[in-house]
């Protein structure tokens, strides 16, 4: 099995990100990038991004690259810091940049950036169990 094929086939079976319009940019094991356009239905009140849009996206880099190991990885810990404000228009990407593994957890860190700016910082622990995906 070809691990790297996993994030395909999760986007695939995926309806909120599918909405969302994230596309998947890059893959290795431990890591994904994907990117994704801000839409107007996607702005709050005050007229930017919700901050549940760039936190999506930097869930599902997490989560695609959690499961890059052949195992279903289940989220149990998530957070993010909002540094920057996204306008409609904004192109931005999340990228797992850290994945380490202890035992059956996985601890990652995902930068979310605007162009090479990052706008928002994201950690999750995972849970690695022993099911195994099948692509």
């Amino acid at each position: 099995m070809d691990s790297l094929l996993i994030p395909k086939k999760m986007l695939s079976q995926d309806a909120f990100s599918t909405w969302l319009g994230i596309e998947i940019i890059s893959v290795e094991l431990g890591r994904c990038k994907v990117g994704m356009i801000i839409r107007k239905d996607m702005l709050n009140s005050m007229n930017k991004a919700h901050g549940g849009i760039s936190y999506s996206l930097a869930d599902t880099a997490f989560g695609f690259s959690a499961n890059t190991h052949g195992n279903y990885a289940v989220s149990i810990e998530t957070s993010i810091n909002h540094i920057e404000a996204l306008e409609e228009g904004d192109y931005i990407t999340a990228e797992a940049v850290t994945d380490i593994s202890k035992n059956k957890l996985g601890f990652n860190i995902v930068e979310v950036k605007r162009g090479n700016e990052i706008v928002a910082l994201f950690k999750g622990v995972v849970y690695r169990t022993n099911k195994k995906w099948e692509v």
